[in-house]
C-alpha cells in the first residue's frame, strides 16, 4: 500500500516525532508508514486521517491503483 503522508506531514512542518505523538503512536511506526515498509492497523489509519482531516483513501492508495492512474 502507497501513501502521501510524508507530504501531508511537510506540509504542516511536523516532524515524524510530532506526528507520532498526535497519533500515539512511535516515530519510528510513522517512519515505516512513510516508507511503506508497514501498512498501519485500521485503527491508525483512522487516527491519520482524522489527524489530517483527509479521507483515508485521500492518504493511502493500493499499489494497484496506483499503477493504473498511471497507465492512463
Amino acid at each position: 500500500m502507497r501513501n502521501n503522508l510524508r507530504v501531508l506531514r511537510a506540509e504542516r512542518a511536523w516532524s515524524q516525532a510530532e506526528l507520532a505523538e498526535k497519533l500515539g503512536a512511535s516515530r519510528q511506526t510513522v517512519n515505516a508508514i512513510e516508507t511503506g515498509r508497514y501498512d498501519p492497523s485500521l485503527p491508525l489509519a483512522f487516527k491519520i486521517s482524522r489527524v489530517f482531516g483527509r479521507h483515508i483513501e485521500e492518504i493511502f492508495f493500493d499499489d494497484a491503483e496506483a499503477g493504473a492512474d498511471a497507465a492512463e
